[in-house]
């Protein structure tokens, strides 16, 4: 999966493995998990509507998020990264991320821009890391 905002791949295991798998990948990285969205609970909560499990975990890194904040510091609007670990309908799951360089090149300021491409390399080693 790839898209102008996005990268991810396919993970070979079940839904709630992959939970841990991701977050753990994330945690070598230095990312910690400061949300975590649980869309098919709320969508059931709210709407009465059944979907295959889908879940957004709001993922920073704090040392690269303190200098992104130094360096611009409304910044936090599009803070933090977000990862979603979803399940088709056929049972196939998903990880996907945000593209940090994508989002943080509506910030024109070359500090940010670097820092993105830290984070995007960051993350690429967390998609490795979770499709082995």
């Amino acid at each position: 999966m790839t898209t102008n905002y996005g990268f991810g791949t396919t993970l070979p295991m079940d839904f709630e493995h992959a939970i841990d798998v991701v977050t753990e990948a994330l945690k070598q990285e230095g990312f910690g998990v400061l949300t975590d969205i649980d869309v098919q609970s709320t969508l059931k909560q709210k709407l009465d509507e059944d979907m295959p499990p889908y879940r957004i975990l709001g993922a920073c890194n704090p040392p690269l998020a303190h200098q992104a904040l130094a360096a611009e510091p409304s910044i936090g609007l599009l803070l933090p990264c977000n990862v979603v670990v979803r399940q088709d309908d056929d049972g196939t799951v998903h990880v996907e991320f945000m593209d940090p360089t994508a989002v943080l090149d509506l910030v024109d300021n070359p500090t940010v821009h670097a820092l993105a491409r830290q984070v995007r390399q960051r993350l690429d080693r967390v998609r490795a890391a979770v499709a082995t």
